[in-house]
Parts: structure tokens; C-alpha cells; sequence
């Protein structure tokens, strides 16, 4: 007779012996375990290391020469650049964390997205640019009372604004779709903060005169392709998981030399007058101005020592150079942890790059994940160690004309007028 196969005793997990199976779907990209990548997939050892480094050099080419198109163009070209910038970099972050089976049960519902990301920009900018548009419309009465007029409500219309964006969203909420959308708001919200109002300080730098923009930009890059090179013919030692093809070997390499690059490349941006001129409005075209004593040489004798041995006695140093030293610091050392940052979300959505837009860097947010934090420290340490006292005559009469109307400052024009005369006769 032959004997019943015996069935196999009941898991231990599940008491009714049934045996459930569950459906592995397989994503449609595979990524790779980080731990295997630090192992084996360091550029050193990369058997395609000069096709990809070849592709990437003619992308960089293809930036560097926009990059210095617009330059040439100006102040509003440079920050129409970032803005556009800005938007690619929303499209690429909006579209990573939409899910298209969800979305189409929300038709229209990404336009909440775009809706919350161009109140910030109204916001934002309009704090930044206030007083360069005022500048800019003084000669035109009606304009000039219409601006200050917008600009006097202007926070409470961004707020509105921002209330009528959440109204419309808690509208749009959908049962069984709850979960999705306000992931959804708070994606958005981090896109906002961490993103564009960090990139955003750009446009604040560019403001103080475009050397405050391409300098910190500049050493990003410099940074970049140092750390790059050095960690393509010497890289050995994995320096952070996340990152599997930075090592030790490029992070070093690439710190001396943007501090090095950081030095020269200050004293050369500054003997061009157009890049250290502020813009007080909103105009185009070239500046000419005083350079300040921030960009003028002073000369440094080397000690007794040290000059007996050199065939010459010093060196000539301007003082933004000093200052050049501190943003070259940060960034090799602190800049580039944006980079890993946005490695360790690429890491969480498991893939390889942000987008496809250029060829051997990723999208436009693989780009600029360390610029969005060297824009901010910029911004900081300009504000903080550069920037004359703040009870310069600039400053006062930029307050007097953000906070008096026209016929106000007529009004003190001649009452300052009254006390000089006063002051003339020996009255006071």
C-alpha cells in the first residue's frame, strides 16, 4: 500500500497551519547594497571610469560656459538663472515622491504642490527684493505709492494666501487617501525649507554684488572636481557609506585645494569692479563704483626670518582674501555633508540619481545639494563679518525710505534743511 505523504508540521507563527505567501513585487530600478558598493565600486577600480569622467567633463563645459553667459548679462540674469533652477529642482523632488496609481485618484491634486512653492517664492523674494523694486520705481509717483502700498500688506497676503492654499487642501481630502496626501503636504513643506528657502539667500548674495554669489558657487564647484580627481587616481578608503564612491583620499585632496583656490580666486574676482558693486535696484547693465577698502591690496612683509630665504620681502593681500579662507573652509568641510544628505534620500527612495537632465551629473538637485548650503552660510557670514555696522548713512536713509511716504520724506528733507541753516547763524 502506499503510504499518505505526510504534510509538514504547521509554522509555529501561524496556529491554523496555513502557510501564507506573500507577493514580492520587484521595484523597477535596482539599487545596489551600499555595503558591496564600498567594497568594489570605488572610481579607482571603476573599469568605465574614463567614459564616464569624459561625459561628465563635456557636461561641465556645457554649464561652465552658460554659467558665464549670464554672468556677463548681469545681476537679473544670474538670479532669473537661480529661479529657474529653483523650479527645476521642485519638479525633480515633486515627481520622486508622487505615486502614480495615487494621483490618479487626485486629478489636479499637484497643483496644491505648485500652489504652496510659489506663495514661498512671493514671500521670500518679496522680503529679499523689496527695497531694490522701491529704488527702482522712485521717479514714477504712482508707482512708487502703488509698491510701498503692496509692500506694506505684503506679509498679510502671503499669509492669506498660504491660509487659502491649506483651506484647498483639507477640501481635497479623500477617504481611504488620507495617508498620501498629507504625506504629499509634508513632502512639500520639506521641499520649502530645506530647498528653496536655503537656495533662495542666492538671490540675497547676488544683491551685494555678484563676487558674494560666484565666489562661494565657484568653490562648490572647485571642491567638486578636486575631490573628484583626487579621489580618481588615489582613492582607497570609503569615507561614508552613503556615498560609496567618496573616500578619504578625495574628501583631503579636495579641502586643500578649494582653500587654496579659495585665496587666488578671491584677489582675482576682486580687481573686477562690475562684480563687487552692490545693486540698489532692480536695473540692468554693468555697475562702476569704489571698490572699498575690502578689495584694495594691502602688503604683508614676511618675518626677518623667512625673508632672507625668499627673493622677496612680502606679499600684497586684500582683506576679502582673509575672508575667502573661512568660505573655503566650509566649503570642503561642511558643505559637502548637503551632498550627503540628499545621498541619504536617494538612499531612503532607492535611486541612483534625482533626474536625467545632465548627462553624467544626475538632475538639476544632484547639482546644487551642497550649493543650497554654502548659499545660506554665505549669506550669514556676509552679514555678520563683512557688512559694515548697521548704523552706517546708507542704512539710515534705506529705513527712511522703507518706512516714510514721499511727502514725509520731503517733510524731513526740509526740517534738515531748517536745523543746517540753524546750525549756520549759530542758533543751536
Amino acid at each position: 500500500m502506499k503510504q499518505k505523504e505526510q504534510s509538514p508540521p504547521p509554522s509555529p507563527s501561524t496556529p491554523s497551519g496555513r502557510i501564507r505567501h506573500r507577493k514580492h513585487t520587484k521595484s523597477q530600478e535596482v539599487f545596489p547594497d551600499v555595503s558591496k558598493l564600498n567594497g568594489g565600486n570605488l572610481l579607482v577600480d571603476d573599469q568605465n571610469k574614463y567614459r564616464s569622467m569624459w561625459v561628465r567633463t563635456l557636461s561641465s563645459l556645457w554649464m561652465l560656459g552658460g554659467v558665464v553667459l549670464i554672468l556677463y548679462l548681469g545681476h537679473l540674469y544670474i538670479c532669473a538663472m537661480v529661479v529657474v533652477i529653483q523650479i527645476l529642482m521642485a519638479a525633480e523632488l515633486f515627481h520622486l515622491r508622487r505615486i502614480v496609481h495615487e494621483s490618479k485618484r487626485l486629478p489636479r491634486f499637484w497643483l496644491i504642490n505648485w500652489y504652496f512653492f510659489f506663495t514661498a517664492m512671493l514671500y521670500v523674494y518679496g522680503r529679499i527684493l523689496r527695497q531694490h523694486l522701491v529704488n527702482t520705481v522712485t521717479s514714477d509717483k504712482f508707482f512708487y505709492k502703488l509698491v510701498n502700498g503692496l509692500f506694506k500688506y505684503h506679509m498679510v497676503i502671503c499669509y492669506f494666501l498660504y491660509i487659502a492654499g491649506v483651506m484647498w487642501f483639507i477640501l481635497t481630502l479623500k477617504k481611504k487617501m488620507y495617508k498620501y496626501q498629507f504625506g504629499q503636504y509634508a513632502w512639500t513643506h520639506m521641499i520649502l525649507i530645506v530647498v528653496f528657502t536655503q537656495s533662495s539667500f542666492t538671490v540675497a548674495n547676488i544683491f551685494e554684488g555678484i563676487f558674494w554669489f560666484i565666489l562661494p558657487a565657484s568653490l562648490i564647484a572647485i571642491n567638486d572636481v578636486a575631490a573628484y580627481f583626487f579621489g580618481f587616481f588615489f582613492g582607497r578608503t570609503p569615507l561614508i557609506k552613503l556615498s560609496p564612491k567618496k573616500t578619504w583620499e578625495g574628501f583631503i585632496g579636495g579641502s586643500f585645494a578649494t582653500v587654496l583656490f579659495a585665496f587666488l580666486l578671491a584677489n582675482i574676482l576682486g580687481q573686477f569692479r562690475w562684480m563687487t558693486c552692490p545693486r540698489k535696484d532692480l536695473s540692468t547693465g554693468w555697475l562702476h563704483c569704489d571698490p572699498g577698502p575690502l578689495f584694495k591690496l594691502e602688503y604683508y612683509p614676511f618675518p626677518m626670518n623667512l625673508a632672507e630665504l625668499l627673493p622677496w620681502k612680502g606679499m600684497w593681500i586684500s582683506p576679502v582674501q582673509w575672508h575667502a579662507l573661512w568660505l573655503g573652509l566650509f566649503a570642503s568641510i561642511i558643505a559637502p555633508f548637503g551632498g550627503f544628505f540628499a545621498s541619504g534620500l536617494k538612499r531612503a527612495f532607492k535611486i541612483k540619481d534625482f533626474g536625467d537632465s545632465i548627462p553624467g551629473h544626475g538632475g538639476f538637485t544632484d547639482r546644487m545639494d551642497c550649493q543650497m548650503v554654502m548659499a545660506i552660510f554665505a549669506y550669514i557670514y556676509f552679514q555678520s563679518f563683512v557688512l559694515a555696522p548697521g548704523n552706517s548713512v546708507e542704512v539710515i536713509l534705506d529705513q527712511i525710505e522703507r518706512s516714510l511716504s514721499h511727502e514725509e520724506q520731503q517733510k524731513l528733507y526740509a526740517m534738515l534743511g531748517q536745523i543746517f541753516q540753524d546750525q549756520k547763524y549759530g542758533y543751536l
